[in-house]
């Protein structure tokens, strides 16, 4: 049986974000190919990721919604669809998706440097020099 992560929770949110994402060239009537293409890969993508994190939690996981996160803010200019409206939703939903992922890689990341610094309960204490 799984065992459920609290980190987990903020894979659900960017994938109701990626599903938004998905919708979004139907919600503006987009007429552009290349940037429907964008946002439907880019939603497909971050969906298919966040899924995989929600089931089997692995860091590249993370780093790969970061980088799509990024690239959303960054795609306007470089597929050249600036001052539209799809521009304002992919650069507000990459924002978020990066802001999570990254979050996620941070909590994640001190969880495990706490995990490994600690002692095993058994030796804590041990080397205090009452004990010896």
């Amino acid at each position: 049986m799984l065992k459920w992560r609290s980190e987990a929770v903020l894979d659900i949110y960017n994938l109701v974000l990626a599903l938004v994402l998905f919708a979004a060239p139907w919600f503006l009537s987009l007429t552009k190919t290349a940037t429907e293409m964008d946002l439907w890969i880019s939603g497909a993508a971050i969906a298919v990721i966040s899924l995989g994190a929600i089931a089997a939690f692995t860091r590249w996981d993370e780093w790969a919604n970061l980088f799509l996160g990024l690239w959303l803010i960054a795609s306007p200019w470089l597929l050249g669809f600036t001052h539209t409206r799809a521009m304002h939703v992919s650069i507000g939903i990459g924002i978020v998706v990066a802001f999570m992922a990254g979050l996620e890689l941070m909590l994640t990341s001190s969880i495990g440097d706490d995990e490994k610094t600690a002692a095993p309960p058994s030796t804590q204490g041990q080397d205090h020099p009452l004990f010896h």
